[in-house]
């Protein structure tokens, strides 16, 4: 469709669309008002589907949308918009950046309805999105430095140093075994964990392990890097491989004793630690490994007969968790609470597990005190203590301290005639008068002062306690001993 100058002013004129013009005389805010104004117009157009053949789409210089002269034109304008300047208000954007070379499959028509050529519909930001119709900013020339981080050749001090920096490296140039070997040592002369172990996962990866283990037995930091990264990572078969090539048996068996610690069925680990007492481990290793077995085979034992037991002390103390898998110490606890009484021959009998595992008398005694007590059987716990001379006397002994005895005593709620009959044993006065004190145990504290013939303390003490009370009775009669030569 052509028009001469008139006809075109006549048409804009009389058509119900205003067209955008950029006024020279409008300031800013103008401009940017009309250009909202436009865009709504267009969005208009755009969810008006229905009146799409209603409505003529025209361009802005006239031209329907579309026509062959619209199309010749837009081709044009384009071509000449790289070499001419635009005379604008708004910034000037330079488009000199390469544009994709194929034809375009969007019309500035379909982007704002969201079709394309090819008659499908899409959403204008997908047309926006669309890699054929976006402008791409220029790409920065990047530095020489940095072209010549990805073209050099490191060598070993390079690349630990890279490595150290945190800047990117590769391995893979490494090939040869002298080259490798090269790197490790590299990594070793720096210092640092990190870079060594990924240096050695490298080589784990690229190596034999044969070669592998028979360079770390001549690298000692390296080899030790390498034994924690296979611990870390579970890696048992390989640690095992390991330490058997470097004739480290005794580290060999107890990697593999270790296994134990993933078998959660008790029967199989007990025949998992019985296979384990052939390994080679040292003496003192083996007896723990020996003990091992024989407590887990005998918690097996007491666990089965205590689930079908029918005794009192269960009904009265319900059992509150397994005894399997626990401490020596917890398993012996538990017998002296559950089967004090029972004969040396059983093997819940707490006499048998402390032969059987030779547990100190210091260890038995502070075991079997806590059990007791936590029953409130102070019987057993004077038996703990009553020995005789050679002369037929019994008297209290403890291979630990009195005030530990006290301390326990105490913390299972003892009554005050239990404490004060402990407390009498004590040996340092002032510990004794302290711990009296704390536990208001007044007749061991008279008594002491009685003993040290100190009577300012008495008269002191006397104004602690309550005017009547059997121990006021107590320091006035004390007090009132004419026979008692006083100190003070």
């Amino acid at each position: 469709m052509n028009r001469g100058k008139p006809d075109e002013d006549e048409y804009w004129n009389s058509s119900k669309f205003n067209a955008f013009t950029f006024d020279d005389d409008d300031d800013d805010f103008t401009k940017l008002k009309e250009s909202k104004k436009a865009v709504n117009s267009i969005r208009g157009l755009v969810e008006e589907d229905d009146d799409e053949d209603d409505v003529e789409k025209v361009s802005w210089s006239g031209e329907p949308v579309g026509s062959i002269s619209w199309s010749v034109k837009e081709t044009a304008s384009s071509i000449r918009s790289t070499g001419e300047t635009r005379k604008e208000s708004f910034p000037k954007i330079d488009t000199t950046p390469s544009l994709p070379k194929q034809g375009s499959t969007y019309s500035l028509s379909s982007l704002f309805k969201g079709k394309g050529r090819t008659g499908g519909f899409s959403s204008f930001s997908e047309s926006v999105s669309d890699t054929s119709a976006r402008v791409y900013a220029p790409e920065l020339r990047r530095p020489k430095a940095e072209y010549k981080d990805y073209v050099s050749e490191w060598n070993p001090e390079e690349t630990v140093r890279r490595m150290q920096r945190g800047k990117g490296y590769s391995l893979e140039r490494f090939r040869s075994l002298q080259d490798k070997l090269l790197l490790l040592d590299e990594a070793v002369s720096a210092h640092d964990g990190n870079t060594i172990t990924a240096v050695l996962i490298y080589l784990k990866r690229s190596l034999n392990k044969e070669i592998l283990f028979r360079e770390l037995a001549e690298r000692e930091i390296a080899l030790r890097h390498y034994v924690h990264y296979l611990k870390e990572m579970g890696e048992q078969r390989l640690l095992v491989e390991l330490f058997k090539s470097l004739g480290r048996t005794e580290d060999m068996a107890l990697v593999q004793y270790k296994e134990h610690l993933n078998i959660k069925d008790e029967n199989r680990r007990k025949d998992f630690l019985k296979s384990c007492l052939s390994l080679p481990f040292n003496p003192d290793d083996s007896t723990h490994v020996q003990d091992h077995y024989t407590l887990l085979e005998r918690q097996i034992i007491i666990e089965e007969n205590d689930k079908r037991a029918n005794a009192d002390i269960f009904k009265k103390y319900p059992r509150k968790a397994s005894i399997l898998n626990m401490p020596i110490i917890t398993t012996l606890y538990y017998s002296c609470f559950y089967h004090y009484g029972e004969s040396e021959g059983t093997y819940s009998s707490p006499a048998n597990i402390r032969k059987t595992f030779k547990i100190s008398e210091k260890q038995y005694i502070l075991t079997a005190l806590g059990a007791r007590a936590k029953l409130k059987s102070w019987f057993d716990v004077d038996s703990l203590f009553n020995a005789k001379n050679w002369l037929g006397y019994t008297k209290k002994r403890s291979p630990v301290g009195f005030h530990r005895v006290v301390d326990i005593l105490h913390k299972n709620n003892a009554p005050v005639q239990v404490l004060q009959e402990y407390l009498c044993l004590v040996d340092d006065t002032e510990l004794k008068i302290s711990l009296a004190q704390k536990y208001k145990c007044h007749d061991v504290i008279i008594n002491t002062y009685k003993d040290l013939k100190d009577r300012q303390q008495l008269v002191v003490y006397r104004g602690k306690v309550e005017r009547g009370s059997p121990e006021d009775r107590l320091i006035e009669q004390i007090l009132g001993n004419t026979q008692i030569r006083w100190k003070n």
